[in-house]
């Protein structure tokens, strides 16, 4: 029970990284790329947090990034393991289109998942810890405080630059 739990958070801050570091990247803290993604942040910044952290959460709640893709290929992993996180990953490529993104993030963000999980079911973890791990990782971003979180998603923006 302990191993699982601890696989689990491990999960989760591998998954955070991977989904923040592709997010950062793509550029999603710079600007609102679909509708509605500006007015979140602009929301948030008005709640007394950073703009550039608003726009990345505006971004990913309103188009696939890399925080879906990251989740949606470990659900893919778990069905059909490879195939099956390419399979999601092709979904997240249609989504981006649909929702007109300009970016790849979700899609970028959906195959490496797809490679980092199926490498740790080989090591011993379960694609069902990166599932729990990303619901986490999601949670600690988009659920706890947008305030807090949109600071520090600015500040790791401007390391960027």
């Amino acid at each position: 029970m302990l191993g699982e739990i601890l696989h689990i958070l491990a999960a989760a801050v591998i998954a955070w990284v991977l989904f923040v570091t592709v997010d950062i990247f793509f550029g999603l803290p710079e600007a609102g790329g679909v509708s509605g993604a500006s007015a979140i942040a602009r929301d948030i910044e008005a709640g007394g947090g950073a703009l550039a952290g608003g726009n990345m959460m505006g971004n990913i709640v309103c188009s696939p990034d890399a925080s879906a893709g990251t989740l949606l290929a470990a659900c893919g992993v778990y069905v059909a393991g490879i195939p099956g996180g390419l399979a999601a990953a092709l979904m997240v490529f249609i989504g981006n289109r649909i929702c007109h993104d300009p970016g790849y993030a979700g899609t970028t963000g959906a195959v490496l998942a797809t490679f980092i999980v199926y490498g740790f079911t080989l090591v011993g973890f379960a694609a069902t810890d990166f599932i729990a791990g990303m619901v986490l990782a999601i949670l600690s971003i988009q659920g706890l405080s947008h305030a807090r979180a949109s600071r520090l998603l600015a500040r790791l923006w401007r390391v960027r630059q």
